[in-house]
């Protein structure tokens, strides 16, 4: 096994490249090539970019059998991959994270809906990309949630991901009936600074027809609600929160498990310490508290709901991938869930991202064939991301011309 362009520059893309020996299509089976990426979050979404490297890849083997298929891993893009793959798209609008009225997507395929919280509370919902880490508020992702029930929603996946918000998940119950007042009985204000104001919380007025819900909660983050490694010490930072606000959304994060213990027991600081508690400004904790979630990886949700193992049995190379990979890569995301599962089909995967800072033996270790990396055609970051399209097609013909039989088949899958 070799790893090709994960550190030194790509060969020039117009140029041939000879075919590494053993290379492509296992036995005698034809080439069929899987495309499962992420997306290139600043640049493409994963639909945008796993087109790009089709058409590179047909350009290089004209009639190659290839069949796309966009994944994310609970994140941003998530609603995106499934309607893909069979889900409806709804459309509601809500407040988004500072309350002003946004549109928002969730997917629905029967009884199940996924609802990506990035969609109502993300970052990128912020009005003119102000930061507002003390009062941003998960409220829109509860709005999308009843709308889903409206629906006739019994299974809702939260995809937890890219939120503005550090909250705690209050936002979200509050939408869905639950009410938190202060010691005078008024409305505790929407943000996670007021939580410190907290006084109690009623779980009474929660919508019912949640009782008879199943929530899943799609995260790959396996953060606590508190401590160093928690919602606002470790990702508060990453919403504009400085050292006082993260203090701050700590306290007030600390006075809702409180509240929450009085009102459930005990097992609150039990959830407070699980893994994904922390995930989505603490969202993971109020979910699973209060609405009975379970946790899985996002990917895995992703995966199994766009139906990669199906796809599997048909390929004979796996290409997937994602902006940049790193260090938070090997811990689960996307491309290395994709890796995982093509391993037990026994699929060689090879890995394509805008920025790879992993060393050859991890890229190895991974489980991927090869690494390779849009900077090593356009070093300039900045052309990286603007060029991403024409890069991924000149990527593609690479790994065709380095992977791949000279001569496939002349059909192909959609």
């Amino acid at each position: 096994m070799t790893v090709a362009h994960s550190v030194p520059p790509a060969p020039d893309p117009d140029r041939g490249a000879a075919a590494q020996p053993g290379a492509g299509t296992p036995g005698t089976r034809p080439p069929h090539v899987l495309l499962a990426p992420d997306k290139f979050k600043g640049s493409l979404g994963a639909t945008e970019v796993a087109r790009h490297l089709a058409a590179g890849l047909r350009r290089a083997r004209p009639g190659l059998s290839v069949t796309t298929l966009p994944i994310a891993d609970g994140g941003e893009g998530t609603v995106d991959a499934l309607v893909q793959c069979g889900f409806r798209r709804r459309i509601v609008t809500v407040g988004g994270p500072t309350g002003r009225a946004v549109r928002a997507s969730y997917a629905q395929r029967g009884d199940t809906a996924v609802v990506e919280l990035a969609q109502s509370s993300g970052l990128d919902l912020l009005p003119d990309h102000i930061r507002a880490p003390l009062t941003a508020s998960s409220r829109g992702a509860g709005e999308v949630v009843r709308a889903a029930l409206d629906t006739g929603a019994r299974t809702i996946v939260l995809g937890l991901g890219g939120s503005a918000c550090t909250d705690g998940g209050a936002g979200l119950l509050g939408a869905l009936g639950a009410r938190f007042t202060d010691a005078d009985g008024g409305a505790t204000p929407d943000g996670g600074a007021a939580l410190r104001g907290l006084a109690h919380a009623d779980l009474t007025g929660l919508d019912p027809r949640l009782a008879a819900t199943e929530f899943v909660l799609a995260t790959d983050v396996d953060a606590p609600l508190l401590g160093p490694g928690g919602a606002a010490v470790l990702y508060g930072p990453q919403k504009g929160a400085g050292p006082r606000d993260v203090a701050v959304l700590e306290a007030g994060l600390g006075r809702l498990l409180d509240v929450l213990t009085s009102t459930v027991g005990p097992r609150a600081g039990r959830i407070a310490a699980l893994p994904g508690a922390g995930a989505a400004g603490g969202s993971g904790f109020g979910a699973l508290v209060c609405l009975g979630a379970r946790r899985r990886p996002g990917v895995d949700v992703v995966l199994d709901a766009v139906g990669i193992e199906q796809a599997l049995r048909d390929a004979t190379l796996v290409v997937t991938g994602e902006g940049s990979m790193d260090a938070q890569t090997l811990q689960g995301k996307a491309p290395l869930g994709v890796a995982r599962r093509a391993r037990l089909h026994g699929v060689p995967v090879i890995a394509v991202c805008g920025r790879l800072s992993l060393t050859r033996e991890q890229v190895v270790a991974a489980g991927f064939r090869a690494g390779y990396t849009l900077g090593s055609l356009e070093p300039d970051p900045e052309r990286s991301i603007a060029q991403a399209a024409p890069l991924l097609e000149a990527m593609g013909r690479s790994i065709a011309r380095e992977h791949l039989p000279e001569r496939c088949a002349a059909s192909h899958a959609p």
